[in-house]
């Protein structure tokens, strides 16, 4: 059975023994696609005598186990869909409150690891070299390194990985040099050091022909040799967001805060591993949206990382403040109005989420109920955007921006380095606001926590920025067949990339127009040419409902080129509803299913109705 504390884990709770260090050694295996694993955990006893512990593993074979080394019986318990399975072992000797002993596992991960993708030379930019990278967030790191894989845990760790001497290694901490392989003369051994304490779903690796360039005092960029320099020029602005999110929410304590762009297949726009940032390659192609992904993975260096959700039911600590702050850097860097149109695009996202669950379905309550859920499907802008709704909304209560940050500048203080529920984040707003209180009474705490659908409150958003994009689309939504000559190339001259965005994301919301509207469209501006990738997939999904048949091919060229999940998924569906389409859009996953990362595979198979296996 899960955990008492996490109903994604099968793990002894964080309350019984809890893994203080992590070394780890791995040997890169390409042609069998597996790592060969040694681990050492460092377990610290919080009851009174341990005499057995259970790890997570998911598809893990065990060779092994030795509790300070002395051989240790273990048993494996029944496979789980998504929870893998109880490493049951049984301790040599009983350990005491306060000892700590080390717990070493010998094992191999499987071909079809959830956290991990192996690409073929010819899913990467250079066709030379193979290439392995992970993703272990939400529970995927079970299938990499037996663990305590909830995040209630946290931990330091020290790594070691023997790869080909052609290929690069580089994971979620600080480089520690590399050695020649005295096992093989023809792998290096490179060493990694992660002395600052977190959970196991930011562990992170890659390997492949990687180069990197300096973009700052403290950050890299990594890649492909092919896209480095591209990189590079994209993410110059790095040091300065830095220095903005430390002016509003105090030292960065990660040291090196490098940025690794990875190949199309990774699944999302970006994942904060620490000192390693990973990015899509899809924010490369001139994607405004660049900014935003890198500020929001900045500000995750603190509000998820260093403060972080003790389980994925309260995901939303990590998500919905890493929003706010994001748009507090925007802010700085942009102006308040930013801010607002931001925050206005976020409520459609929101919206747009809602409307695909249902708003009577309990996933889209802010702190949903995750037993016997998969947190892979519960993922949504839910956290997110809701999450940022209710900051905005005691911002607006409270006194202001200027206010509310220093609450949350003191709550990260109080909480870092620790893992908490939304239990304790609302205990420390009311004694941080103590005069406030009658407000915060107030407040409707069941509607928004605890209620699905949008929330009980809309904030009333400045939409100076938006008025452009709302008239835009009235224009087109209102225009009579008529009409249709009145719109020019000249529309667009004044608006940002960001206000395109938002004006093609509003004709989204609306009925689907007419089909000479959308071509009418095209002709004036021209969108087929457009290679920023916000407005090319909400372009595509305007053509494929309105019915445009040419558009079929390109929607779903764009839903395979890519794998990011927030461009790959709304097109195949699109197509999918499309029910001329239909099998077509099943035919293509089922082509490209074998190039797909597993959480895509798996998401896509539920979207499409497809068996996944």
């Amino acid at each position: 059975m899960a955990s008492s504390q996490d109903p994604c884990s099968y793990a002894s709770s964080s309350s019984r023994c809890t893994t203080r260090h992590l070394n780890l050694h791995y040997n890169v295996d390409f042609e069998r696609r597996v790592l060969g694993g040694r681990v050492a955990l460092t377990v610290e006893v919080l009851e009174d005598h341990l005499s057995s512990m259970t790890l997570d593993t998911r598809d893990l074979k065990i060779f092994s186990v030795k509790a300070n080394g002395q051989d240790a019986s273990f048993t494996m318990g029944p496979k789980h869909s998504f929870m893998g399975t109880p490493l049951e072992i049984s301790m040599p000797f009983d350990v005491s409150r306060g000892q700590q002993v080390i717990v070493e596992v010998t094992y191999e991960t499987a071909p079809t690891a959830s956290a991990l993708q192996w690409l073929t030379p010819e899913q990467t930019a250079g066709k030379q070299h193979p290439y392995l990278f992970s993703q272990c967030q939400a529970n995927h790191c079970r299938s990499m390194i037996p663990c305590q894989d909830t995040p209630s845990v946290k931990h330091s760790y020290y790594a070691q990985v023997s790869v080909p001497k052609e290929l690069v290694a580089v994971m979620s901490a600080v480089r520690d040099g590399h050695k020649a392989d005295p096992a093989d003369s023809n792998r290096l051994i490179y060493r990694f050091r992660q002395p600052v304490a977190m959970p196991s779903y930011l562990i992170a690796i890659v390997v492949g022909a990687l180069e990197s360039r300096e973009i700052g005092p403290r950050s890299r960029v990594w890649s492909e040799k092919e896209f480095v320099d591209k990189a590079a020029f994209e993410f110059s602005e790095t040091e300065s967001m830095l220095k903005t999110a430390e002016g509003l929410v105090g030292p960065y304590v990660w040291g090196q805060y490098d940025i690794l762009v990875l190949p199309p297949s990774f699944p999302y726009g970006g994942m904060e591993n620490p000192c390693l940032t990973f990015a899509t390659p899809t924010l490369l192609a001139g994607d405004r949206s660049l900014s935003n992904v890198i500020a929001h993975e900045i500000s995750h260096s603190w509000t998820g990382n260093l403060v972080t959700n003790k389980t994925w039911e309260h995901f939303w600590l990590n998500e919905g403040h890493t929003v706010y702050l994001e748009r507090m850097i925007g802010r700085a860097l942009e102006s308040e109005q930013f801010r607002q149109f931001q925050a206005m695009g976020g409520w459609k996202d929101l919206q747009e989420s809602v409307n695909t669950f249902g708003a009577s379905n309990p996933l889209t309550n802010l702190v949903p109920s995750l037993t016997d859920v998969d947190p892979d499907d519960a993922f949504s802008s839910v956290p997110y955007e809701k999450g940022f709704a209710l900051l905005y909304h005691l911002e607006e209560l409270l006194g202001g921006p200027e206010v509310f940050m220093g609450f949350i500048k003191s709550y990260i203080q109080l909480f870092a380095y620790s893992s908490i529920t939304t239990d304790e984040w609302k205990d420390y707003l009311f004694t941080y606001f103590q005069d406030k209180v009658d407000i915060l009474n107030k407040v409707d705490w069941t509607a928004w926590m605890n209620t699905p659908g949008m929330p009980p409150v809309k904030p009333q958003y400045d939409t100076t920025m938006a008025d452009a994009c709302i008239a835009l689309c009235d224009k087109w939504t209102k225009a009579g067949e008529g009409d249709l000559g009145v719109f020019t190339a000249a529309d667009l001259k004044t608006l940002s990339s960001h206000q395109v965005i938002e004006f093609l994301s509003l004709v989204l919301q609306e009925k689907p127009l007419p089909l000479s509207y959308v071509k009418r469209m095209q002709e004036v501006y021209d969108f087929n040419s457009s290679t920023n990738s916000e407005i090319r997939a909400r372009w595509l999904r305007l053509c494929v409902k309105s019915r445009w048949e040419e558009a079929v091919p390109r929607a779903l060229q764009m839903a395979t080129e890519q794998g990011r999940m927030k461009y790959t998924r709304p097109l195949f569906r699109e197509v999918y509803n499309f029910e001329k389409y239909r099998e077509e859009a099943v035919r293509m996953f089922k082509t490209n299913r074998d190039t797909m990362h597993p959480v895509m595979v798996g998401l896509l198979s539920k979207d499409l109705k497809v068996d996944a296996s």
